[in-house]
């Protein structure tokens, strides 16, 4: 009874500290936060104004004294002060006992460094982690898409984020191949955002690209086009300015960082052991993260690989959900973690 108890006070949590999005999940609750990877801090009182959705509202819009920053770039830790002041603020909205500090897991891309792993385990300690596992994003992708991880067959798991694309080949409890490239989401948006510059000469905002992304944004071509209003400043006025785009234009402006995440996953299949290639030729390739829900992203895949390729169910929480279901039985699940080296 001691032990139960124990664990419910102590509010255990899972984080998936994303490049765009931080979600956590509780103990016995399930996903308890979304909220984007964003900090408004007034410079001169070097003090926290907002967290999260209220932070990302301000980009863009701020005067000189307040600094809107994402702590998080390419999956890992850029600004350790404010990235632990933000990981310490998700804990302490969780918490309902804040006298037993709780354990976490964070999951990280696979390719993270040792460096990169310690400033990650510290930035979670310092703010109230009793103790802190890591777990590789893919490997907790494929948990919370339900691939059978443990089991003597291959599953190939592609989970496109704000900042890296991690692509996995998973086997009995490990990760056989695996690769992970710096583009994602965040460089999506800033190929728009160059492509209207260079085109338009329009400057248009984060916020804005990315708008224009989830709205006409596209890796193969339509059935019938469809065209939205940009508004940003034109570059050679300064004054305020709207274009209108359509997804042909924007698709060839995505056309770079889609054929390099191509390129990643025919890399990565290149590099499978013959018995798993054969595997993941009668099972396909699973898509999770905000990326793949480009549109017709995973035709493209199919097309470039002919294999199966399919969408996850929520592909946004499938991380944090897969990391959830390691912390409700981390004994369990040992095997998967990984080491501080």
């Amino acid at each position: 009874m001691a032990l139960k108890l124990s664990s419910f006070f102590s509010n255990d949590i899972a984080i998936d500290l994303g490049t765009a999005n931080t979600l956590v999940y509780v103990k016995g609750q399930g996903i308890v936060i979304s909220e984007p990877s964003v900090v408004a801090v007034a410079r001169k009182e070097k003090k926290v104004l907002a967290i999260g959705g209220e932070a990302r509202e301000m980009m863009g819009k701020a005067h000189s004294n307040i600094e809107v920053i994402r702590p998080m770039r390419d999956g890992v830790i850029d600004d350790d002060e404010v990235a632990e002041l933000m990981i310490r603020t998700f804990i302490r909205r969780v918490q309902r006992n804040r006298l037993m500090r709780p354990r976490i897991i964070v999951c990280v891309p696979s390719g993270v460094t040792k460096s990169e792993k310690r400033i990650i385990r510290d930035s979670a300690e310092y703010a109230g982690a009793r103790e802190v596992y890591l777990i590789a994003e893919p490997m907790a992708a494929a948990l919370g898409v339900h691939l059978p991880v443990k089991e003597p067959v291959g599953s190939m798991i592609v989970d496109i984020g704000g900042g890296t694309t991690e692509i996995a080949i998973i086997s009995l409890g490990g990760i056989v191949t695996m690769h992970s490239v710096r583009i994602g989401g965040d460089e999506m948006d800033e190929a728009i955002a160059q492509f209207i510059r260079r085109n338009y000469n329009l400057l248009i905002g984060e916020r804005m690209a990315e708008w224009i992304k989830c709205a006409i944004g596209t890796a193969m071509t339509l059935p019938e086009e469809v065209s939205l209003t940009a508004k940003g400043r034109d570059q050679l006025s300064g004054m305020p300015k709207a274009v209108d785009i359509n997804s042909e234009e924007i698709r060839e402006a995505l056309s770079e960082p889609v054929a390099q995440i191509v390129a990643a996953v025919r890399e990565a299949l290149e590099k499978t052991p013959p018995e798993l290639s054969a595997d993941i030729r009668d099972r396909g390739i699973i898509l999770t993260g905000g990326g793949s829900l480009l549109k017709r992203l995973d035709q493209k895949l199919r097309d470039e690989t002919n294999l199966p390729v399919n969408l996850a169910d929520d592909p946004l929480t499938c991380v944090v959900r897969g990391t959830g279901q390691v912390l409700e039985s981390i004994e369990s699940y040992q095997d998967l973690l990984l080491s501080s080296n």
